[in-house]
C-alpha cells in the first residue's frame, strides 16, 4: 500500500482534482516569470540557457577577448588579500589536534589463529615432509599453482629438464638476453624477367614471389596483371608489402576471372580498401581454382559490419576456398566463414578417396594387379 505524497508536512491528495492549465492560465507573465525561476525542467533536449534559472540582464561589453579576460582574472587573484589565519603558523608549533594512527592488531598471528588445519592423512603427510624442493616444485606445476614459482622453474618442470641451479623458492627470474637473428636478404627476383616468364607462359615458373620489393611501378603491375590472364603455368602469387593500390587491385581482380590455374593467392599488408577487398574475393567465383587468398593488414584495419557480411556471402558460396587469410571483427561473420571453410575441407578429404575408388584392380595373373581408369576398362569392354 502506498503512501500519500506530502510537501511540508502536509497531504497533497487535495490538489489532484485541481486543474493546472486552469491555474497557469490565471498567471500574469509577471508571476509566471517568477514561477519559471523557481523550476528547473528535467528535460535534455532543451538548450541549457533555458534550462537554468540564471538570467543576465547586463549588456555585453564587446567582442570576446580571451588574452585579456585571462589577464583580468590573473591580475584580481593577486590583488585579492588572503584569508587571514585564526591561529599565526609557528615553527615547531603544531596547531590544532595531532592526527594518531589507529592500533593495529597482529595481523599474522590473527591468520595463523583462523587457519583450517587439514587432515591429509599419514601417508601424504610423510611424502611432503620428505619430499625434496625440486619435487615440491614439480607438483605445484602439475597442480597449475603459478603464483608458488617464476617463470623459468615453471617451464623446467613443464620441459622436465631440471630445475635452474642456484634458484630456490625465493629465486628471481632474471631477464633472458633476446636472440639475435639476421637480417632477411632483400628479394633479388628480377621483376621484368619475372613480367617476361609470365606473359610467354613460362611452364618453369610456377611460383612467383615479388615480397617486399620496393618502388615497383603501376605500369609494371599491369602488365603482370595482363599476362596472367593467359597463363596456364602459375600456381602461387605472392604480392606482400610491394605498394597495391586500389587501382592496381582492380586489374588484379579482373586478371583473377580469366585465370584458371592460380591456386594461392597473397596481397597482404598493401593499401586496398575495404570495397576493393571484396571485389577480390567475388572474383574468386569465376573460376573457382584458387584455395587460398591472404588479404589482411591493408590501409583499413576495421572493415565494418556490412563489408564483413558481404564477404560472408561471397565466402558462403565459394566451394573450393580452403583458406582465407583476413581479419573478421563480428563474430558471426567469423564463425560462419570458419565453418564453411572447413565444410570445403571435409568434402576435399571426402572427394579424393572417392576419386581413387574409381580406378579399378584388374588380375594379371597370381598377385600382380594393374590399376587402371574406370574410362580404360569401359573401351576394353
Amino acid at each position: 500500500m502506498t503512501t500519500a505524497a506530502k510537501l511540508y508536512g502536509k497531504d497533497l491528495s487535495e490538489y489532484d482534482d485541481i486543474d493546472v492549465d486552469q491555474l497557469l492560465a490565471e498567471l500574469t507573465p509577471e508571476e509566471l516569470n517568477i514561477l519559471a525561476k523557481e523550476v528547473d525542467p528535467d528535460d535534455s533536449f532543451m538548450p541549457p540557457s533555458q534550462r537554468c534559472s540564471y538570467e543576465c540582464n547586463k549588456s555585453p561589453t564587446g567582442p570576446l577577448n580571451r588574452k585579456k579576460l585571462i589577464e583580468h582574472i590573473n591580475k584580481q587573484a593577486l590583488e585579492t588579500p588572503d584569508i587571514p589565519e585564526l591561529k599565526p603558523y609557528v615553527p615547531g608549533v603544531i596547531r590544532g589536534k595531532k592526527w594518531v594512527p589507529p592500533p593495529q592488531d597482529n595481523t599474522k598471528e590473527k591468520e595463523a589463529d583462523e587457519q583450517i588445519a587439514i587432515d591429509l592423512g599419514e601417508e601424504y603427510e610423510q611424502a611432503l615432509s620428505a619430499a625434496t624442493q625440486e619435487e615440491i616444485i614439480d607438483l605445484a606445476a602439475i597442480l597449475g599453482f603459478h603464483s608458488m614459482m617464476n617463470q623459468d622453474q615453471y617451464h623446467a618442470s613443464l620441459l622436465n629438464s631440471g630445475q635452474p641451479v642456484g634458484l630456490g623458492w625465493d629465486g628471481v627470474t632474471k631477464a633472458s638476453q633476446p636472440k639475435i637473428y639476421p637480417m632477411e636478404p632483400p628479394n633479388d627476383t628480377d621483376v621484368d624477367a619475372t613480367i617476361k616468364q609470365v606473359r610467354d607462359d613460362d611452364s618453369s615458373l610456377t611460383d612467383l614471389n615479388w615480397n617486399n620489393i620496393k618502388n615497383i611501378s603501376d605500369e609494371k603491375f599491369m602488365q603482370l596483371f595482363e599476362g596472367l590472364e593467359m597463363n596456364t603455368h602459375l600456381e602461387s602469387l605472392s604480392l606482400t608489402n610491394v605498394g597495391l593500390n586500389d587501382k592496381t587491385a582492380q586489374r588484379l581482380a579482373d586478371a583473377i576471372e580469366k585465370n584458371s590455374t592460380l591456386r594461392v593467392l597473397n596481397v597482404e599488408t598493401n593499401f586496398i580498401s575495404p570495397p576493393v577487398i571484396v571485389r577480390l574475393i567475388r572474383s574468386l567465383l569465376k573460376t573457382k581454382s584458387i584455395e587460398e587468398f591472404r588479404c589482411s593488414n591493408q590501409r583499413s584495419q576495421v572493415l565494418g559490419n556490412k563489408i564483413e557480411m558481404e564477404i560472408t556471402q561471397l565466402v558462403e558460396q565459394n566451394p573450393t576456398l580452403l583458406r582465407l587469410g583476413l581479419h573478421l571483427e563480428f563474430n558471426d561473420a567469423r564463425h560462419r566463414v570458419a565453418a564453411h571453410l572447413q565444410r570445403n575441407i571435409d568434402r576435399i578429404c571426402r572427394v579424393e578417396p572417392m576419386e581413387r575408388a574409381k580406378h579399378v584392380a584388374i588380375a594379371g595373373g597370381p598377385a600382380v594387379f594393374t590399376v587402371l581408369p574406370a574410362d580404360d576398362l569401359k573401351n576394353r569392354a
